[in-house]
């Protein structure tokens, strides 16, 4: 398929857990699925850096679709999940789960992930809330709480710069500093940088 004289592609991401796993299931579906690229992953959804899923979202641009057999192929977890897919979306590429019937191309697909969009927010806002009040009752018996930030201030200001080049992914950034893309949201916010990575050279000229 072409647009203005560029290929629309469907790109697959496969990912099996163990290396004794048999992937075929997923490429066999994602094959059939007209994906016309598939990147392969065999590791954990644990370890962090996913270097085949990371050139995968490389590969991609405005107008292809990123397509996966199952959600828990692509997000370690909910916000994970919900982050790496409002990031498509804003690139304006197109999201779809084989199993789940889910496509971001569509209103219907759209408003799922919405949907997860909050569902992630209520669990953050749910594990915050614990937080605090653990820590006010740590206070009550006259102890002090709270962890160490696990980014310096000089961290998020280099997150900050490499952000500001385009080739180089939020994840890419969270994974040099060993930390996750909610971690490393969570640091430039509390810094006050934007998380759009476009707006960021903008804010650090200002």
């Amino acid at each position: 398929m072409y647009r203005k004289g560029t290929f629309i592609l469907r790109v697959g991401y496969a990912r099996v857990s163990t290396q004794d796993q048999n992937p075929d299931l997923q490429l066999d579906a994602l094959k059939a699925a007209g994906c016309e690229e598939i990147f392969h992953e065999k590791m954990s959804g644990r370890i962090r850096s996913r270097p085949e899923l990371e050139a995968c979202l490389r590969t991609l641009r405005k107008g292809d679709t990123l397509v996966v057999w199952r959600l828990d192929r692509l997000g370690r977890s909910l916000q994970d999940l919900v982050e790496i897919v409002h990031g498509l979306e804003g690139r304006e590429i197109a999201f779809q789960s084989l199993t789940e019937s889910i496509d971001t191309s569509s209103a219907g697909g759209r408003l799922v992930f919405h949907l997860f969009g909050a569902l992630a927010e209520f669990e953050h806002n749910l594990i915050a809330d614990r937080t605090r009040a653990g820590l006010a009752a740590a206070r009550a018996r006259g102890r002090k709480g709270g962890r160490k930030p696990k980014m310096s201030k000089g961290d998020i200001k280099k997150a900050a710069a490499m952000l500001q080049n385009p080739d180089i992914t939020k994840t890419e950034v969270a994974e040099h500093f060993g930390v996750s893309r909610v971690t490393l949201n969570a640091a430039l916010q509390r810094e006050g940088y934007p998380e759009n990575p476009a707006q960021l050279e903008s804010h650090t000229r200002s």
